[in-house]
């Protein structure tokens, strides 16, 4: 796959209102990434990745008890005929052996199924069978806002609860890395807190300024950091003037880091449920990337989170 190449995002711009299903009709013009879906034994993880192989997005491979997938392939009178089923006992065996085709570069991608994201993870992390990497495992969640001029990725509303100076250093440089992966050369990143100016009794703006300071040392590369930084003046340019606020940041933010998954969570949610968002989402962090879809999430959601991990696997960050 190496030697395969999607359009280069770079030199295109993806239309406003349209930035989803941009990246995906770019990720069909590659060749469809072989991916390990964990456990498809119902019908929302199944149909997310037959869809996905479908729109010539993914080559699945099916991975769990036979008799549970074929169960519900008929159910949903889908012809497995196509697809390979590598099968396994339960859906904690399914989890180790994704990870193991990933060692061995059967897949460069893996897709969440039925089964618990504690226990896919447990499997990823894993230090002697996962397939982990020095940087922590975050979440990215990419929005097409009607009201926003570029998609907006904000991070994490997944899997890091609480982060620490350390992880969230990892958590912006995953961010950092799957934006160039979609052709965004040196991404904007707004480190959010409840005001703009550094206090010794807010954690998240001790943190905002020290994270500035290890970008400028090179601690993290390929991006233009600021903050602490209100969600306001972190997408509005006009609020950032209002309060006499100079950032190269404000209003042209690519990337979101909240101060931990609550808030990360609630303003993602918000913006899906009230703001009309459109939205895909990805694990990233390990050596390849994982579509770590909501049982909630629609079509275009599920299409899309494919596409990014086509993008990530033929376009990957030559950045740390």
């Amino acid at each position: 796959m190496s030697d395969l190449n999607l359009a280069p995002l770079k030199k295109v711009r993806p239309p406003v209102h349209d930035q989803l299903e941009f990246f995906i009709e770019q990720a069909r013009q590659a060749t469809p990434i072989r991916t390990a879906v964990v456990h498809p034994v119902d019908r929302n993880s199944l149909l997310g990745a037959i869809e996905a192989a479908e729109q010539g997005l993914i080559e699945p491979l099916l991975v769990g008890p036979e008799h549970k997938i074929r169960a519900a392939a008929e159910k949903e009178e889908i012809d497995l005929s196509p697809y390979e089923i590598v099968s396994t006992e339960h859906s904690h065996e399914a989890a180790e052996r994704a990870c193991a085709l990933v060692r061995s570069a059967e897949a460069v991608a893996l897709m969440k199924g039925s089964l618990g994201t504690s226990e896919l993870l447990a499997a990823i992390l894993d230090k002697q069978t996962g397939i982990r990497t020095d940087r922590r495992l975050s979440h990215v969640w990419v929005f097409d806002v009607p009201n926003y001029h570029k998609p907006l990725i904000i991070t994490d509303a997944a899997i890091n609860v609480t982060p620490d100076l350390i992880t969230k250093r990892d958590i912006i440089q995953n961010a950092i890395h799957f934006c160039h992966s979609l052709g965004i050369a040196q991404p904007k990143v707004a480190i959010l807190a409840a005001v703009e100016k550094v206090k010794p009794g807010m954690r998240s703006t001790i943190d905002a300024a020290a994270l500035c300071k290890m970008a400028d040392r090179g601690q993290i590369t390929g991006a233009i950091l600021d903050g602490p930084l209100a969600f306001d003046n972190a997408i509005s340019l006009q609020a950032a003037i209002d309060k006499h606020i100079d950032s190269p940041v404000s209003g042209e933010a690519d990337i979101l880091l909240a101060p931990d998954l609550e808030s990360a969570n609630m303003i993602a949610k918000q913006l899906i449920y009230l703001a009309g968002a459109k939205s895909a989402g990805l694990a990233v962090g390990a050596k390849v990337p994982i579509i770590l879809t909501s049982r909630a999430e629609g079509t275009l959601g599920r299409l899309a989170s494919c596409a990014m991990a086509s993008h990530m696997v033929y376009h990957p960050s030559k950045g740390n």
